[in-house]
């Protein structure tokens, strides 16, 4: 939050002023490319649930009649103003509570808590989430809202493990949905970007947190596809992902499979800790010292293959998950790092990864790394990214803070999303702005349906984002 904004303190919650000409309220996301002026901020939060939804409610009300847009944000990891509305209001839940029923295997967690909080919860029980982000610093409510997945095998989306949410809709009434309960609210809001309502709290699928032991392989990327898909469904490896080189003498072309398996026994101590201090920046130096320098790219790699998989012989699940965003992150602010993600359907996955090499190394911009991670089919979200089971290949450029880079990115984006589109595949929406109409339209066929319900829940419009004004409105 930006120095010099006026706040006051409410029973539940937290609200800044609005602003004068002078002291502008100015918010922007991961990419740091989107400074977005908002008239307002609202922190809510508070144990008091009467409170805190009295205190939403009043928020949603003054919006309406001042005809603001409402944007929900947890930690605004999105790249492409997906959490930000333009002269409106930006709303974010600090509702930690997090309720474990060890005998139901699931858990009620308030949609503003953060990861790292669900696994100090869930680890003395030795339990973890079934499906969560790859990092511990996302809020349950953005998870849901983008419907997340995560690396943990042979899961789909984490709307799949979704039992049950409550929302606060646009005329500031809560609904409980699920499979069973407003279905149609529950697959629209799951993956629905907060254009239907604000997440009160979930309750979530629980899996065991089994001590796992690492077994990584290297291998072709040809002959990645089959290795892969077979680690996903043996019952006993619980966490699975592979990497690519992008070395340019290999691009694309040397994998690393890295399967996490169980080994027969749970922690009888919780310990969902972190990396050594030592260890965690020798592992970010070395990844960024890749960043415009070819040289750097093959000891990463080295290091990568020969090391970075073994070093801990013996790992609790959840202390794979407890990783924070900022572990990795770039400290210069000349450039920016830049997330895509394709989902390719398995037996297309060399395909993709062909016009890849042609493609990529026809622009400018720097490829720090190529993750590749199963997901499974999706049945949950309107807007499903995944029809069936399919590969997801999580791409980190670094970009420099220039118009020239952005132009050249955007042009990139659209053929990678055009190759993908034509192999049957698709591409994530948090990220950024860089796709046409026509190719979110492609990638997901229910778009139309998922405006017309927009519009039948939310008539006035209450809940926008850029997302909307560039795809849907």
């Amino acid at each position: 939050m930006q120095a010099g904004i006026a706040a006051a303190l409410l029973p539940s919650a937290r609200l800044v002023a609005a602003p004068t000409a002078a002291n502008a309220i100015v918010l922007n996301d991961a990419s740091r490319l989107n400074p977005t002026p908002v008239a307002k901020v609202a922190i809510l939060s508070g144990r008091d649930e009467e409170n805190l939804l009295a205190s939403l409610r009043n928020e949603l009300r003054e919006a309406a009649k001042e005809g603001r847009p409402v944007a929900v944000g947890g930690a605004r990891h999105s790249m492409g103003g997906q959490s930000l509305a333009r002269g409106g209001t930006a709303v974010s839940l600090e509702t930690s509570i997090v309720k474990p029923d060890v005998a139901a295997n699931v858990y009620r967690v308030g949609a503003g808590a953060r990861w790292r909080e669900v696994l100090a919860a869930l680890d003395p029980l030795q339990l973890s989430p079934a499906v969560m982000q790859s990092n511990n610093d996302f809020s349950i409510g953005g998870t849901l809202s983008v419907n997340a997945h995560g690396w943990p095998v042979p899961f789909g989306p984490f709307g799949t493990t979704v039992k049950s949410f409550r929302m606060l809709l646009a005329d500031g009434e809560l609904v409980t949905c699920s499979r069973d309960q407003n279905a149609d609210l529950f697959s629209l809001a799951v993956g629905g970007y907060g254009l239907f309502g604000v997440i009160i709290d979930a309750e979530l699928a629980a899996a065991s947190n089994w001590s796992l032991r690492a077994r990584p392989a290297r291998l072709p990327s040809d002959e990645f596809t089959k290795a892969f898909i077979d680690a996903a469904n043996q019952p006993l490896n619980a966490m699975l992902y592979g990497r690519l080189s992008v070395s340019r003498d290999n691009f694309l072309r040397d994998a690393l499979m890295v399967a996490y398996r169980s080994d027969g026994f749970q922690p009888t101590v919780a310990k969902a800790g972190k990396p050594s201090a030592a260890y965690a920046y020798l592992s970010r130096n070395i990844f960024r010292a890749q960043t415009g320098s070819e040289t750097g790219k093959k000891p990463r790699w080295l290091v990568e293959t020969r090391l970075t998989a073994t070093v801990s012989p013996s790992v609790t699940r959840n202390e794979l998950l407890n990783h924070p965003v900022a572990e990795f992150a770039d400290s210069n602010f000349r450039r920016t790092d830049i997330l895509h993600e394709y989902f390719v359907p398995p037996e297309r996955l060399e395909d993709f990864l062909a016009g890849c090499r042609e493609i990529i190394p026809r622009h400018s911009q720097d490829l720090l790394s190529v993750t590749l991670r199963y997901v499974g089919g999706d049945e949950s979200s309107v807007l499903a990214y995944a029809a069936g089971p399919r590969i997801a290949a999580v791409m980190l450029f670094v970009q420099p803070m220039t118009p020239e880079a952005n132009q050249d990115m955007q042009a990139m984006t659209a053929k990678l999303i055009d190759h993908v589109l034509s192999l049957g595949g698709s591409f994530y929406l948090p990220y950024r702005l860089h796709a046409t109409r026509a190719q979110v339209r492609r990638a997901y066929p229910r778009a139309e349906e998922f405006i017309a319900a927009k519009r039948r829940f939310d008539p006035n419009l209450l809940f926008r984002n850029t997302l909307w004004d560039r795809y849907f409105g």
